[in-house]
């Protein structure tokens, strides 16, 4: 998997960190704060969020459900609500610490390219203690297109001074896992809860298909004892 490959590039919330579960609960309390009604299908609703970014989402709400409140206040709600949780309740995902050791000891760069906002990615990074693997951040709200578009992904790699084609890139969605590929990038697919249902679409748009991280990492030393 790691053949040819110089940067590795990651989504965040579900991807790098076990957060997805944790923005269906803020949806709910925001809403209910509003007084607005919460979707019955929550899920369907989701759904239609999933690739947007940050900025892109708060219009999306605004439009949606008649929030008064402006795009820079509904916003700064979430980061607010987000805070606590990000530090104290979201775990990384398995074996997401010791990869990202192996890449830094291996020289390959690393870089996040999420949909969610810059405070919030840098929070969850100095809350785990992971902000020094990390060479460069880009946020969807950065870049002209969101993600199934290439931007955001293309954009990193750039930051990252790495040619698309020497990219790896981990997803834990279909909308992200079609932005990587366009960006002319190798994508590996994560199993995540709250994208179970998508999963037979993931391995199929995906080149590799991982539940724990710590799955590469034995790869590579079994590549290792066969030399």
């Amino acid at each position: 998997m790691l053949e040819q490959i110089k940067a590795v590039i990651f989504d965040l919330d579900g991807t790098l960190v076990d957060s997805m579960w944790m923005w269906k609960a803020i949806d709910i309390e925001y809403l209910t704060r509003k007084g607005v009604e919460v979707p019955e299908d929550l899920g369907a609703f989701q759904d239609e969020l999933e690739g947007m970014g940050f900025s892109e989402t708060a219009v999306f709400f605004k439009e949606r459900f008649g929030i008064l409140d402006s795009l820079e206040e509904i916003k700064q709600t979430w980061i607010l609500m987000a805070q606590d949780k990000y530090c104290k309740e979201v775990p990384l995902k398995p074996g997401a610490d010791v990869f990202l050791r192996f890449l830094k000891e291996k020289g390959i760069k690393a870089g996040i390219s999420s949909s969610n906002s810059r405070d919030l990615i840098q929070m969850v990074l100095k809350a785990h203690n992971i902000e020094e693997y990390f060479d460069c951040i880009t946020t969807c709200c950065e870049v002209p297109k969101s993600k199934p578009a290439p931007d955001v992904y293309l954009k990193t790699a750039q930051g990252l001074q790495v040619l698309p084609e020497h990219c790896l890139v981990f997803e834990d969605v279909p909308m992200g896992i079609l932005a990587g590929k366009r960006a002319g990038m190798k994508v590996c697919a994560i199993e995540d809860a709250f994208s179970k249902k998508q999963e037979a679409q993931k391995r199929e748009l995906a080149d590799w298909y991982i539940e724990d991280y710590r799955e590469i990492l034995e790869e590579e030393l079994r590549k290792e004892d066969k030399v």
